[in-house]
């Protein structure tokens, strides 16, 4: 099953979270309309909302408060999208300029915060307190996983455990939101809460890992961004972490400099090379496709449907993918 069949098969529930979004971004203030319409036609996947709409309807949800779930997870999304281009100064988002190019820092911060506050005015409206717990501790969670990012950055000593830390709380946490809302809504056993939780975690792990990955072996086009941008940011990824764990001592040096000083792009192509000699590359896509495996098996809860194949084929793209 490939994205288009995917997509397809939610196309309608997708419309209407389309539509809710663009009704909840509305504002008496222009500049909110004018950025938010910006990121909102930005394009992207939509893939967290999408897990949100393919696990509803993988457990046969009959009404259309996954549509509002949807939509909140998708704003939680985009406000951290916002912030997270202003910390990083990122000038290129799926090849277009970015919200903070365009309109600015201060702008881009502000109106995050707006989007921040839209989502939780939509949860109020949806009146569960454990849907509230699990999207604010969430919330909570991507906030300390940006701040544990920027400590790690420039930071040549950063360990895996951390950057694995880094990436549960930042991707990781919202995706396991995502897949376990709809089972919380639907008032599900426990199991399947549980099971959807870390299908969603899984997933969001090796979806974030690939990332890191594409990020020394895509092209500009493919990636909408630079390639090497995580170097130049000075942010020590998995593939320089086992890099310089596996590298000669004169490799290991002009990494540790790279990320310590943040002017990585001089050594890119020496880098570039390192990562292949060191097959660090190839572990953290390893890594990342025995996460695609578990988040497979722990939808043994749900019984067989097209939506089920959906999430099974969303794992299995995660790690196919070259953008």
């Amino acid at each position: 099953m490939d994205i288009k069949t995917i997509q397809t098969l939610i196309e309608p529930d997708m419309l209407n979270v389309n539509q809710l979004i663009h009704a909840q971004m509305q504002s008496d203030v222009a500049l909110v309309n004018q950025l938010g319409l910006y990121i909102v036609n930005s394009g992207g996947k939509r893939i967290r909302p999408m897990l949100t709409l393919l696990t509803a309807k993988a457990l046969e949800c009959s009404d259309d408060q996954h549509i509002t779930l949807a939509t909140i997870i998708e704003f939680i999304h985009t406000a951290t999208l916002l912030h997270d281009d202003v910390v990083d100064e990122s000038a290129l988002r799926r090849g277009e300029p970015t919200a903070n190019a365009e309109f600015g820092n201060a702008a881009s911060v502000l109106v995050g915060d707006f989007i921040y506050t839209r989502s939780f005015q939509l949860m109020v409206g949806l009146n569960n307190m454990q849907v509230m717990q699990i999207l604010a501790d969430a919330t909570n969670v991507i906030a300390e996983g940006e701040v544990l990012q920027l400590m790690n950055c420039n930071d040549p000593d950063t360990t895996e455990k951390s950057y694995m830390q880094v990436i549960y709380s930042k991707t990781a946490k919202l995706f396991e939101a995502a897949t376990m809302l709809p089972a919380v809504v639907l008032k599900k056993s426990e199991e399947i809460q549980e099971a959807l939780k870390l299908y969603g975690m899984h997933l969001g792990t090796a979806f974030q890992l690939v990332d890191d990955v594409l990020d020394y072996s895509a092209n500009a086009e493919q990636m909408g961004k630079n390639l090497g941008d995580d170097l130049a940011e000075g942010k020590p990824t998995l593939p320089l972490i086992y890099a310089m764990q596996h590298g000669t001592e004169q490799q290991v040096k002009q990494i540790r400099e790279a990320i310590s000083t943040g002017n990585g792009m001089t050594y890119l192509d020496d880098i570039l090379t390192t990562l292949e000699q060191t097959n660090a590359l190839e572990f953290a896509m390893e890594k990342a496709r025995n996460e695609a495996q578990k988040a497979i098996e722990y939808l043994d809860v749900l019984t067989d449907s097209p939506y089920k194949q959906a999430l099974v084929a969303l794992a299995q793209l995660s790690v196919a993918r070259d953008h």
